[in-house]
């Protein structure tokens, strides 16, 4: 299997490599960061984590699907063709979809994965199937922002990159004189990003997860997510909501895919609820990241990561996953709220009680110096607490975050 990666994460870490070990798969890591990934596997194997045990790691420019496929085909493997083509970034499943493509294999429609990570083309594409239609405008590359000025826009509106990822830079705008400001911002250190404006949807976020072959699609389960205070769209919390889903949602939000070409692999969507309707806020063509997908397959009790490999293997998904539903958690982000250098938090943790489970992961190391992101880049540590009573899960986090400190000194 040849995986496609930018930086290291642990869903990739913890989740896709172990099982690929599991699978007995020879894996070649292709990325633009050899070194990085090199040390957090060090780290990983040190800890007594999982590898399979053939993995090549490789140096290549992932982000053009024409070095992908170079750097492929000249693989010194006796000649073999791949057997699968696999990325778990946002920012790569075009280019893993067209790679796959060329070599024939089992993979996501590439002009799909292109128009969940254009966010414009994904407005475009679901007004044209007449599955939802709000106002949105673009703001391309090369463009000047302030001609954004006259545009007449339904503020309060949106700003995001066209192909972001993570909330950065999505910032809610009040009037056309911030609009213009806020683009300049964006523009000040991301001089050739394309822009999209759109209307601010309001209501109550949630995810919905989707684990899917071709031709069998699974509705693995749903988040409802707490976000910061405006105008920055940072998650700090996600509670997983009872199974199923609810509907006529999750129907909604099903149709909506369909409607995008969106089916093959696992992908995490993002939606607001306004009364018996479902908006999407973006189609992320992937696994949920943040710790959530390590999470979601530990309550299922089922192999996830497996699961999503053997779809790219070519292999049918079980009409049935066999998946627990009376499981519940608590995703807790703690979050820098200023820049500086981290002086005071906790280490890694692990206790059970009373059926709650808190595991705590620190996700900076004491003594770095960040500046404040606004974006998931500000995490501090994630706290994932799983059980079967949200009342009790919720009480042992409160108890958590108030017995621990984190401290940052300017």
């Amino acid at each position: 299997m040849h995986l496609l990666a930018l930086n290291p994460t642990d869903s990739v870490t913890e989740g896709f490599l172990p099982a690929a070990a599991r699978l007995g798969l020879a894996v070649t890591l292709l990325t633009d960061q050899p070194e990085a990934h090199e040390r957090a596997y060090a780290r990983h194997a040190a800890h007594g984590g999982r590898l399979p045990a053939a993995l090549d790691v490789a140096a290549c420019d992932v982000r053009d699907f024409r070095e992908v496929i170079s750097r492929i085909a000249a693989a010194p493997d006796g000649g073999r063709p791949p057997r699968a083509v696999f990325t778990n970034s946002d920012h790569l499943q075009t280019q893993a979809a067209l790679a796959a493509a060329y070599f024939g294999l089992p993979g996501k429609d590439w002009r799909a994965a292109l128009r969940t990570k254009n966010k414009a083309e994904l407005r475009r594409a679901l007004a044209v199937a007449g599955a939802d239609t709000i106002w949105s405008a673009e703001l391309g590359t090369g463009d000047d922002p302030s001609t954004l000025a006259a545009l007449d826009a339904p503020f309060p509106c949106v700003v995001k990159p066209r192909e972001g990822v993570a909330s950065e830079d999505v910032v809610l705008v009040a009037d056309a004189a911030e609009l213009v400001r806020s683009c300049h911002g964006i523009r000040a250190h991301r001089p050739d990003a394309a822009l999209v404006i759109e209307e601010y949807l309001d209501g109550e976020l949630r995810t919905l997860e989707t684990l899917g072959d071709g031709h069998t699609l699974h509705v693995l389960g749903a988040f409802r997510t707490d976000i910061s205070p405006f105008p920055h769209f940072i998650e700090e919390r996600l509670h997983l909501l009872p199974h199923p889903p609810p509907q006529p949602h999750t129907e909604q939000v099903l149709s909506q895919l369909r409607a995008l070409g969106v089916g093959f692999g696992a992908c995490h969507t993002e939606y607001v609820v306004q009364g018996d309707r479902a908006r999407l806020i973006e189609v992320n063509y992937r696994a949920i990241g943040d710790q959530c997908d390590l999470v979601l397959a530990e309550l299922l009790g089922i192999p996830l990561f497996e699961h999503i490999l053997r779809t790219h293997l070519g292999e049918p998904l079980p009409a049935d996953l066999g998946a627990r539903t009376d499981g519940r958690v608590r995703m807790e982000y703690v979050m820098a709220d200023r820049p500086g250098r981290l002086v005071a938090a906790p280490a890694a943790s692990v206790t059970e009680r009373g059926g709650i489970r808190l595991d705590y992961r620190p996700l900076r190391d004491i003594g770095e110096d960040h500046p404040l992101y606004r974006t998931n880049r500000d995490f501090l540590g994630v706290l994932r607490a799983t059980g079967t009573d949200q009342r009790r899960i919720d009480a042992a986090v409160t108890e958590f975050l108030a017995s621990h400190r984190w401290e940052i000194a300017s």
